[in-house]
């Protein structure tokens, strides 16, 4: 069984942090993350001065979405391409066996609800907020590998950010909304929480 989880949301909002913790908790997890899918700098746009990364242009969407199909089409390859220890792989991936362990990919990133083919692959969304005062606080205190240059956040990262946090509410996406200024652990338990009981339920319903 497969199961696809979507942790989005805020630059700065905790999901790389989240998407660790779940991943060593969750059985079978892989994770992709959508910062490793941005475009050469030469080919990012630029506009009122600045560099435009936060948008969906800025990202080879075609290839993050090949990747999601590349774990779709055979998830114990792709865990063990990346390392993780399959439970019961055993034999499974060269035999006529059928895999009934649960298999969970976790896609992390700040553009995941505005771009339909993306947004259909899920079967959970989280979407971390935290405010305005706190993002910018958090993003000064990170080290880019391009540093932000003076006014970036004001000028493109936060208009940016509502602008797409409107688009996935026009869209009526179904996410679960997440508290980025709540601890690390209460987020943790709370999303962890919120997984398992969705996939007893699931497993209910399958048996």
């Amino acid at each position: 069984m497969q199961v696809i989880i979507g942790i989005g949301g805020v630059t700065n909002g905790g999901k790389t942090t989240l998407t660790t913790r779940l991943m060593q908790a969750l059985p079978n997890c892989s994770v992709v993350h959508q910062d490793d899918f941005f475009k050469p700098q030469d080919e990012i746009v630029v506009e009122d001065g600045f560099k435009q990364y936060d948008v969906i242009s800025a990202l080879d969407m075609d290839a993050m979405m090949n990747t999601i199909n590349a774990w779709k089409k055979n998830p114990i390859k792709f865990e063990r391409s990346h390392g993780i220890n399959t439970l019961d792989a055993r034999t499974i991936e060269d035999s006529e066996e059928k895999d009934t362990t649960i298999h969970i990919l976790i896609v992390e990133g700040f553009l995941l609800y505005t771009y339909r083919p993306l947004i259909d692959v899920f079967d959970y969304r989280f979407f971390l907020s935290i405010p305005y005062e706190e993002c910018k606080k958090r993003r000064s205190s990170r080290n880019y590998t391009v540093p932000d240059p003076p006014g970036l956040f004001d000028g493109h990262v936060w208009p940016m950010y509502v602008k797409h946090k409107k688009v996935m509410e026009d869209l009526q996406v179904d996410v679960v909304q997440l508290n980025g200024t709540r601890s690390k652990e209460e987020l943790f338990n709370h999303v962890y929480g919120y997984i398992q009981n969705s996939l007893e339920e699931l497993m209910k319903m399958l048996s």
